[in-house]
């Protein structure tokens, strides 16, 4: 196995934290990660890895080394697809990622869009409501809502979003409009559950206060506790990008808004800083600009 290789494995395992992990990924069985790895420290004259039963972890120098193999294998990637021009041309396939409800309403036409303007490039979308590790699991692009953990990923921001309480204007007409958070102990509640089963209701930015509240309907999908609350039949939170067109539309409207937490930001994140091929640059670019000229986010 030549040293380029070598290094390649080193960097896969390092991601991944797990030699089963990056044989998995790069289509090696255990036994030939292992002994990439060990030619590579027999190489090096330095141990890289301390591995356990239950672990794998850098050493000092191999997360120096690390940063290096990952520099070096970006440029020879790079190098590589510019000979081959793939960097002028989207080619292969795009995998994106979002949240299930933001990714269906708003990352899937941006995707539609950047298939029909690049026929060369075959589109893969995984929108589910849980954190993805792009790097584990192979994805090019992801859109996030919500604050980011420090990583070497590339973001950029494309607006934000807010926790809303909102109900149709017949309910308002019916049971009047809450005032404070306190009131809402005086209104019919409907939550959607799992991630939203909490009773305590957030609110303020600086100062922030709680109320617990009693829901007399709970949905176990979000559409269901939306269409409930467009119905008039009682008051509902969700994320403000879930309501956009309702509310534009006026079948619903928001409350407490001088109570809301603060905003949270959009992000457009994939893996390859500046040497992003022509595929992941083109869609980022166009999900950007389609994203950021969305009033509902900005």
């Amino acid at each position: 196995m030549d040293r380029w290789q070598a290094m390649r494995v080193y960097v896969k395992v390092a991601e991944t934290g797990s030699f089963a992990q990056a044989g998995r990924q790069l289509h090696m069985s255990p036994p030939a990660v292992t002994r990439a790895i060990a030619t590579l420290e027999d190489l090096i004259g330095v141990r890289l890895l301390t591995r356990t039963t239950r672990s794998v972890k850098m050493t000092e120098a191999g997360a120096r080394y690390f940063e290096d193999c990952r520099r070096i294998l970006a440029d020879i990637a790079d190098a590589e697809a510019s000979a081959a021009g793939s960097h002028a041309n989207p080619t292969g396939t795009l995998t994106v990622t979002a949240s299930t409800m933001f990714g269906r309403i708003y990352v899937l036409p941006v995707l539609l869009d950047y298939l029909d303007r690049h026929p060369a490039v075959t589109g893969r979308s995984l929108f589910v409501d849980r954190i993805v590790n792009i790097v584990e699991e192979g994805i090019d692009v992801a859109v996030r809502i919500g604050h980011l953990p420090a990583s070497g990923l590339s973001a950029i921001k494309v607006g934000t979003i807010r926790r809303v309480i909102c109900a149709a204007p017949a309910y308002f007409e019916r049971h009047g409009i809450p005032q404070t958070p306190a009131d809402l102990a005086q209104h019919r509640i409907v939550v959607p559950t799992g991630a939203w089963t909490s009773p305590e209701w957030q609110f303020g930015t600086t100062r922030k206060t709680s109320v617990t509240v009693r829901p007399r309907l709970q949905c176990n999908t979000i559409d269901a506790a939306i269409a409930a609350a467009e119905q008039g039949w009682g008051l509902t939170r969700v994320l403000s990008y879930q309501i956009g067109p309702a509310l534009l539309e006026g079948r619903l409207q928001t409350v407490l808004t001088e109570h809301e937490e603060a905003p949270m930001p959009i992000h457009v994140v994939h893996a390859e800083g500046r040497h992003a091929t022509a595929k992941v640059r083109a869609f980022v670019d166009i999900a950007v600009a389609q994203l950021r000229a969305n009033r509902l986010f900005n």
